[in-house]
């Protein structure tokens, strides 16, 4: 059965539960709430949560745990000598999930019957048009080790939901009859209610923290494994990227200094835009314009935040790179050699973040009093005076937080360093030369069927890895500069 039926089912029960526990309750006072602990609402919402919360987290967790323990006893049975080629385990078993997945499409589609599908000596070559009549995606030709073990996985699965189908409706009507035995006046529901929302709103709050820690997990596991296969030195300061899928590893160059260089370089470029850009909008925002010109002034150049990046990428390589090889290229000064260079990601990128700097530093020189702006101007300094003298440091720890902030959104841009700075990993100084970064290389290591047993494929788990670092460094530096300097105003 579908999982939105098992899903549906649940809700209906819960549904249920609810109207019979409020009206079990009122049938139990004959109608007089004065005579409840709680609001009729309560006590079904207490049947509602007894029935629903029980039989979802039993389902989740069987949904967790049942494709591990079908992987392993699947696994379990294969040995390389029942393979034709020799591979790495987590792609013969994409492999046998595959053919399982068209095994089951074939058959809903009509193109093979239930007891080919089940036979584990159905001819190869029938199977194969099967599966191919569908549209079923498997990579490789179907070999007879593969069936057996894609026809155990589909029944084994298929048993799997049954049970779990079963499981779950039994927990749901459990608890449902365990929350109509508490619907009695004297049953303190609001009590209950409110702790299972309590509840609900911790799990909620624990989502992000628990997502985080996965992927810092998933990262470390994986890099780890990166570095057992290719030497950590040969990676933090290795002067050449020269990745080949042709082996594993001992063909390849894969040292990160080039990318790292890429990264700050193009950085370093749209900083120098964004800063001066945004800060002398932000000045003029808050100090300078009037009510009427910020109030339409703000939301377009805030416009550009809701710009997506792939647009900025594809302005970049369509509008800013022609224009420069006018002016930088061989038929001009002769120092730009294509339109994707360092100067055409890192100016499109200062651009995209103007708004970021400015928004910020606006709400950051705004929150300076009004008092400190009178008692400047009440000795006699002009307006840009103030600014300069009073406002500005007042504001800077914010600002400087706001940079850096700036900073790492700018070092972990992909999109617009893809179309606008080219593919090349080297070190050079020269701005109008084609680089790239870490981001960059992180899209096209994982492009493709990559085998997750390679360094050429775990590179980019490093590579995330060492990005994570790196903006995770930037952004505690900007909490610190900022918390340790702000000034505190009444």
């Amino acid at each position: 059965m579908p999982l939105v039926w098992i899903i549906a089912i649940i809700l209906a029960i819960a549904a249920i539960g609810f109207l019979l526990g409020r009206r079990r309750v009122l049938q139990a006072v004959q109608g007089d709430r004065r005579k409840l602990h709680s609001l009729p609402n309560y006590y079904g919402s207490n049947v509602l949560i007894s029935a629903l919360v029980p039989a979802l987290l039993l389902l989740i967790i069987w949904l967790t745990l049942q494709p591990i323990y079908v992987n392993s006893l699947v696994s379990s049975g294969l040995s390389v000598s029942d393979l034709e080629q020799a591979a790495s385990p987590d792609l013969v078993m994409a492999e046998i999930r595959r053919t399982a997945d068209g095994l089951e499409l074939a058959v809903a589609s009509g193109t093979m019957t239930e007891d080919l599908a089940r036979d584990p000596g159905a001819d190869i070559t029938e199977v194969a048009e099967g599966l191919q009549e569908a549209g079923s995606i498997v990579t490789s030709a179907v070999t007879q080790p593969i069936l057996r073990a894609a026809q155990q996985y589909r029944a084994i699965m298929g048993t799997g939901y049954t049970m779990m189908f079963w499981a779950v409706v039994l927990m749901a009507l459990g608890g449902a009859f365990w929350g109509l035995r508490n619907a009695r006046p004297d049953y303190r529901a609001r009590h209950t209610v409110e702790q299972a929302i309590r509840a609900l709103l911790v799990a909620a709050a624990s989502i992000a923290i628990l997502t985080t820690l996965g992927i810092i997990l998933s990262l470390i596991f994986n890099t780890i494994e990166f570095f057992r296969l290719y030497p950590a030195t040969e990676f933090f300061f290795g002067t050449n990227w020269a990745p080949s899928f042709s082996g594993r590893g001992g063909a390849s160059d894969l040292g990160v200094l080039p990318l790292l260089w890429g990264t700050f370089y193009i950085s370093i470029v749209a900083l120098t835009v964004a800063i001066p850009i945004g800060l002398f909008a932000a000045i003029y925002l808050s100090e300078y314009a009037s009510p009427r010109v910020r109030a339409m002034a703000k939301p377009a150049l805030e416009v550009l935040a809701g710009i997506p990046t792939i647009v900025y990428g594809l302005f970049a390589l369509l509008t800013v790179g022609p224009l420069l090889m006018k002016v930088f290229g061989p038929d001009a000064l002769g120092i730009m050699q294509a339109g994707t260079a360092v100067m055409t990601a890192g100016l499109v990128m200062g651009i995209m973040l103007i708004p970021f700097v400015s928004s910020l530093s606006d709400d950051i020189i705004n929150a300076v009093p009004q008092a400190m702006r009178d008692g400047s101007y009440g000795l006699g300094a002009t307006k840009s005076e103030t600014i300069r003298k009073v406002i500005l440091p007042a504001a800077l720890p914010g600002v400087v937080g706001a940079i850096l902030l700036a900073a790492s959104r700018a070092i972990g841009e992909t999109m617009i360093v893809v179309l606008g700075a080219g593919a090349a990993a080297r070190l050079s100084l020269n701005p109008f030369d084609a680089m790239t970064t870490v981001t960059a290389k992180i899209v096209s290591q994982l492009t493709g069927d990559a085998d997750f047993a390679s360094p050429e494929a775990l590179v980019a788990f490093a590579l995330g890895m060492t990005l994570f670092v790196i903006t995770l460094g930037l952004n505690i530096i900007a909490l610190t500069i900022v918390r340790k300097y702000r000034e505190q105003y009444d």
